[in-house]
């Protein structure tokens, strides 16, 4: 059984903001920045075999923050990205429900399908998982595709995603699954 431990990034100035990031390359802000720090404390006495993150600066500095004090590197993988959201990037939230009120109901714009969000995270994820057998990796992502991931396992995915929040998921005979 391989471990995984997913985590979302730490706060960026956009998500206080409830601003669609997407794509869009946003760093943490110093709330982020001290989340990812707190994380890495409480990560310190895990035995982690490597890490891995969306190649979004938001996700790399988190999983920097965790890495570097265990002497571990982090590998990017643009597949771990955050949903693409097209033209609503850079939007306010209450200004998608202004200009496109029936936008909870979807599609999104022109933006990437949960679909294939789905697609691509998960099979990130297993190539990971494959590379560690037996292993314990962290990832770092975003709230898009963790709940992609969640919803494909059963394992809810409808709830909010706090920044630097960690789902333990085990990867074993080519299931996923949670272990929260």
């Amino acid at each position: 059984m391989t471990e995984i431990l997913l985590v979302r990034h730490g706060e960026t100035d956009w998500n206080v903001e409830r601003r669609v990031q997407g794509h869009t390359d946003r760093p943490l802000n110093a709330t982020g920045e001290e989340q990812a720090r707190t994380l890495a404390d409480e990560l310190r006495g895990e035995r982690l075999d490597a890490v891995y993150a969306s190649n979004l600066s938001r996700a790399r500095e988190t999983a920097r923050a965790i890495a570097d004090p265990l002497g571990l590197t982090v590998e990017e993988l643009p597949a771990l990205r955050e949903k693409h959201f097209g033209t609503w990037e850079g939007m306010l939230d209450t200004e998608i429900r202004e200009r496109f009120p029936d936008s909870h109901n979807g599609p999104w714009g022109d933006a990437e399908v949960m679909a294939e969000v789905s697609e691509r995270v998960l099979g990130a994820l297993r190539t990971i998982a494959e590379c560690h057998p037996d292993g314990r990796v962290l990832v770092v992502s975003h709230g898009g595709p963790l709940r992609a991931v969640l919803r494909s396992i059963d394992a809810g995915g409808d709830l909010p995603i706090g920044n630097c929040q960690v789902l333990r998921l085990a990867y074993e005979d080519g299931v996923l699954r949670s272990l929260d």
